[in-house]
């Protein structure tokens, strides 16, 4: 069996009808007629019933047709590959990313990128629920958790960069409120919450998952205030403004706690699985220009670059 063997069957289905699949492929009628007698005979298998109206595929036929999209799929990966060896990556590149971090830090990231290989089309869609990559036709996701449970298998998945999502507040208030010197303490304060992307997530906003410095024990300790929003950067001005207590990522705020506009609370407690990710579905050969992009971000946001310079907002 070669390539056009499975060009064949995939156009017979698609048309449903052995003239259409002739047209299709540019060839005669009866070529497509012999060639897949042929083929059926080799096998020694019916791949098709054929009535006046229709031909359709037997289970057989459709097993053969899915397997076919599978390695004719891996044959143009092959050869993208071996053509870019040859000429700078050319292409287009269509990621995910959150709207916070894909703002202030994927996108320069992806301008440089772009500025470095100018034959590649990079679109960034920003979004607060992590899509279906392979169905919706993403190249990869750049995403603050790893992968969900039921797509570990079907994605893989690279960290880029750490991060920690720690307690802060504006001197203000904890001069108004004093200081928690406790978890239990955080209950007598107004806790910030941001309810954004918790379905998605899987996680409670009403519940903050903090660990102490070099230990493995998570600690789930319920928080409330009068003030919540679906927006983290809402969530994060109402902080600086002095109305409580928020948890939030370090690439959001490292410029506020080294202004002293916030400061840090309970620092020995952090929530320390909010990693940044890149999330790819699973391919057999994987283009240059992704690989080279996987690399690009590595190597940019790997240095946690909001430790050293401010975002612009």
């Amino acid at each position: 069996m070669d390539r056009a063997d499975l060009d064949l069957v995939l156009a017979v289905r698609q048309h449903g009808s052995l003239v259409m699949a002739a047209r299709a492929l540019r060839v005669a009628p009866s070529a497509v007629t012999k060639r897949l007698a042929a083929l059926e005979a080799r096998l020694g298998l019916r791949l098709f019933q054929r009535t006046t109206r229709r031909v359709s595929p037997t289970a057989e036929g459709d097993t053969l047709c899915e397997r076919a999209v599978h390695l004719l799929r891996a044959f143009e990966e092959v050869e993208t590959e071996l053509r870019e060896r040859q000429a700078e990556p050319a292409g287009p590149i269509r990621l995910a990313a959150t709207f916070g971090f894909g703002r202030l830090w994927v996108g320069p990231a992806l301008a440089a990128f772009q500025a470095k290989y100018p034959g590649t089309q990079v679109q960034l869609q920003l979004t607060e629920q992590l899509p279906d990559l392979a169905v919706e036709g993403f190249d990869a996701a750049i995403w603050l958790w790893d992968a969900p449970t039921e797509r570990a298998a079907e994605w893989v998945s690279r960290r880029l960069a750490a991060n920690q999502r720690v307690l802060v507040a504006a001197p203000d208030y904890l001069k108004r409120r004093g200081t928690p010197d406790s978890l239990q303490a955080l209950v007598n304060h107004s806790c910030l919450v941001v309810r954004e992307n918790a379905e998605a997530t899987g996680r409670r906003f009403d519940h903050w998952r903090l660990q102490a410095h070099g230990d493995a024990q998570v600690k789930h300790v319920p928080v409330g205030g009068a003030l919540s929003s679906n927006s983290g950067e809402l969530v994060r001005d109402w902080c600086l403004a002095g109305h409580g207590i928020m948890l939030r990522s370090l690439w959001d705020i490292e410029e506020a706690l080294h202004t002293g506009q916030l400061v840090r609370v309970l620092p020995d407690w952090s929530q320390q699985d909010a990693d940044i990710h890149w999330l790819a579905p699973w391919r057999a050969v994987v283009p240059r220009r992704i690989a080279l992009l996987q690399a690009h971000l590595a190597q940019s946001l790997g240095t946690e670059p909001w430790r050293r310079k401010p975002p612009k907002r």
